[in-house]
Formats: C-alpha cells, structure tokens, sequence
C-alpha cells in the first residue's frame, strides 16, 4: 500500500489491516512493519482484480483512498536477486531502496527523469526504479510523488531491508 501511517497520515493500525484482508477471505495473512506490507494467500486471480479489491475494502473500513500494488513472490525474489547496486557494485545496503511501479514506465516518461540529483542515482528495470541514497531515502529528491508526476504511475517505496524481510516472509508461506 502507498501513504499509510506516514506523518501521521492515513493512521491505520497493523491489526485492523490484517482484519480488512481476513474479512476479504486471503488466507495467511501477515503484517510486517506499520507502513501497509501485507503478505497474504489468495486464490489466483489477476493482480489488477486483487489490487481493486483490497483498495475498495480499505475504504469501506476506513473511508481511505490507498493506491494498492500486489506483487507474487517470484516477483520480490526477483526484485531482491536483481538489484544492479549490489551485483554490479554491492553498496552498503541501509542506503538501497527499491521503487515499485503500477506499470512499465513510458520511454519518453523515463527521459523526464533523467538529470543530475547530486549523490543519488537510480536505475530503472522493467516495473522497478532502484535506488542509491547515500545521504538517506528522507533527503532525496527521488521520491514516491517525485515519479508518480514524471512517469504518470503509481510508486511506493521500500528500503533493502524490508525487501529482504518480504521475500523471507513469502518464501515461509509457500
């Protein structure tokens, strides 16, 4: 999920959001950390299906609009082995995050990306922006709303670790 419980904005406590998928029927449901990681079992379906419905049940429980993006497991391990900040240069983790897309990116989008921000850098792939902040993920300009307006999609953000804790997570429910 993307904007809740940041700044105080769009509270929604780890047991409540649990509850919201429970009643939406996904199975093994877990919560990891406050900022709407939920790995869950479902029934295949198609992600866009699964993204509107766990919107709509966030709403009607809460009265919150949260922009959902669903990933499959095979896509967080992919995410975690493919990451060009550590298998091209391995960097210092605690400065890696990765920017998760609601779709491919546009080319001509991608060129108003393109620029100099100092020490930061990304690289995108496929649906993914990886990310290098070396003065940390709070002072970048490379943030959620920062390519939610150049690139026209939705993004959240999630540092290395909590990537790493995702794909531990998933990988235990299968």
């Amino acid at each position: 999920m993307r904007g809740i419980n940041v700044s105080g904005s769009k509270v929604i406590k780890m047991d409540l959001l649990k509850k919201i998928f429970k009643d939406a029927g996904f199975k093994n449901v877990q919560t990891y950390i406050q900022s709407g990681n939920v790995i869950f079992q479902s029934k295949k379906s198609a992600i866009e299906d699964l993204q509107k419905k766990i919107a709509n049940e966030i709403f009607l429980q809460t009265k919150f609009e949260v922009p959902v993006l669903v990933l499959e497991p095979h896509e967080l391990k992919e995410t975690l082995d493919n990451n060009p900040f550590l298998t091209a240069r391995r960097e210092d983790i605690q400065f890696l995050h990765v920017t998760f897309l609601s779709g491919t990116p546009l080319m001509e989008n991608i060129r108003k990306v393109k620029g100099d921000y100092l020490t930061d850098e990304f690289i995108f792939k496929g649906k993914n922006i990886y990310l290098y902040c070396p003065n940390g993920y709070g002072r970048t300009k490379l943030n959620n709303n920062f390519f939610e307006n150049k690139l026209k999609l939705t993004a959240t953000t999630r540092n290395w670790k909590t990537i790493i804790e995702l794909v531990n997570i998933a990988e235990g429910l299968q």
